[in-house]
């Protein structure tokens, strides 16, 4: 199968710096030949910012939603499809009646209004890293449960990610365990190389950036191990898209601290998240070829936190998307290769 059947596209948070607008970001994705973006929530929030000439409230839906309709017309023009609303954090697993609860779920009500306005037909919700949650998975699954069941009457779909530095989900199997719990149509993964390379296999605060407590031999055999079991247990129609993106092997670890809220691994997918082949040391294509085995060949996105974008690609957005491009490309190609020689 050729790489041009797999339809790819770009998180609008993963390229350029801060004084990039959308316009921009959406022009050099396009130019590239992607055909879909993820929309950053941040991004629209500046575009709104920036389309209105006034500060814009995250909890100001109406005039979000007004922003967002003016973003679907933008993307129409550059025949870009919005092909999922992100990030929604911290959603799940909250105490009945606390003030989080009630807010998390409004501002799903919210995103939902934005979702309507825009035509996006799916939410990524990452596994929450809040501190305050339950641990169990039932009640995780209760309320993604209750998200899924506002989302369905709009058509809309909810993909939900396992974040590697997450309270109670942070691998790909818990959060498939809790998916299945869910038991809705309108529910299925999000999946990430570096989510899981960089959970199962690196790590941020070790010298040696790898998960340490074991022999590398056999931790490449328990890595190997977990993608066959995704490749076997995981049906494709319920993977609802692909993020693929590398990690730096920092010059000095990680202090093993929470700070700014974030735990190791956190800050590390914030600032240390370069393109494929651009530099990192993670096993990710393997991760790829491990999706590509269940059979999917849905969207594939590219989602980079790239400390190091001005040091390496300066204002250059078009550079860095044709970059993106040729990259993506090229694993896929690796990985679709090396499904076929294992068939």
């Amino acid at each position: 199968m050729s790489t041009t059947q797999v339809p790819l596209a770009f998180a609008s948070c993963s390229i350029g710096l801060p004084k990039h607008t959308l316009h921009q970001k959406i022009e050099a994705i396009r130019a590239a030949g992607f055909q879909g973006i993820e929309l950053s929530f941040p991004d629209l929030l500046s575009y709104a910012t920036l389309h209105f000439g006034r500060d814009v409230a995250e909890d100001d839906y109406g005039t979000l939603c007004e922003a967002a309709k003016a973003v679907k017309d933008l993307c129409s023009r550059h025949e870009l499809v919005i092909m999922v609303l992100q990030p929604f954090a911290n959603f799940e697993g909250w105490p009945a009646g606390s003030r989080e609860r009630q807010d998390a779920f409004a501002r799903a009500k919210g995103w939902i209004r934005i979702m309507d306005a825009t035509g996006i037909d799916m939410l990524q919700v990452g596994s929450s890293d809040s501190a305050g949650i339950s641990s169990s998975f039932s009640d995780l699954a209760a309320d993604l449960r209750e998200l899924a069941d506002m989302l369905a009457p709009h058509g809309f779909k909810l993909a939900y990610e396992n974040w590697c530095w997450a309270t109670r989900a942070p691998t790909w199997k818990e959060v498939w365990e809790i998916v299945k719990m869910v038991d809705r149509p309108n529910i299925g993964l999000c999946l990430d190389t570096f989510q899981t390379a960089g959970g199962e296999w690196g790590d941020p605060t070790t010298a040696s950036r790898l998960i340490e407590g074991v022999s590398a031999a056999d931790l490449t055999v328990r890595y190997k191990d977990s993608l066959e079991e995704l490749s076997r247990t995981v049906p494709s129609d319920k993977i609802y898209f692909l993020q693929i993106s590398d990690a730096y092997k920092m010059d000095e670890p990680l202090a093993d601290v929470v700070e700014q809220g974030l735990r190791p691994r956190g800050r590390w997918s914030h600032d240390w998240r370069p393109l494929p082949y651009d530099g990192g040391y993670l096993p990710i294509v393997e991760f790829a070829e491990a999706v590509l085995r269940t059979g999917f060949r849905g969207w594939v996105s590219v989602e980079v936190f790239d400390g190091k974008f001005k040091e390496k690609y300066g204002d250059d957005l078009m550079g860095f998307a044709h970059k993106a491009k040729l990259v993506t490309d090229q694993l896929l190609a690796t990985a679709l290769a090396s499904g076929d020689k294992t068939k």
